[in-house]
């Protein structure tokens, strides 16, 4: 009766060592966490305004991605948003000068 119950919990504890088959594919329109979804598209715009829709594009996929947090993602936008307000007030040398010290700040290139 021994050799049987220790037979069985044999079994047992090498049945719990095998795994299951490879997880799931992710599905196409899902990308895997980390990775930008080939959906996204660079914004296209001249001057200071296309400049700052680009750099608007890769903070949010940064987020989206995993790549910075919602936190940092804020304090970005709403120094974008400054830049925004300085470029459609006509002040294009000033909202790309916002922009570049928002991305040195930040540590974008």
């Amino acid at each position: 009766m021994r050799a049987g119950l220790l037979a069985t919990a044999l079994c047992l504890a090498l049945a719990a060592c095998q795994t299951a088959g490879p997880p799931p594919a992710p599905s196409p329109e899902q990308a895997p966490t980390g990775v930008t979804p080939n959906t996204f598209r660079m914004p296209t715009g001249s001057g200071c305004g296309g400049e700052i829709e680009r750099f608007q594009a890769v903070v949010d996929n940064d987020v989206q991605t995993g790549h910075t947090t919602r936190n940092v993602h804020v304090r970005v936008s709403a120094e974008i948003e400054k830049a925004r307000a300085t470029c459609s007030g006509g002040n294009e040398t000033g909202a790309l000068s916002q922009l570049r010290a928002t991305k040195s700040k930040f540590g974008y290139p």
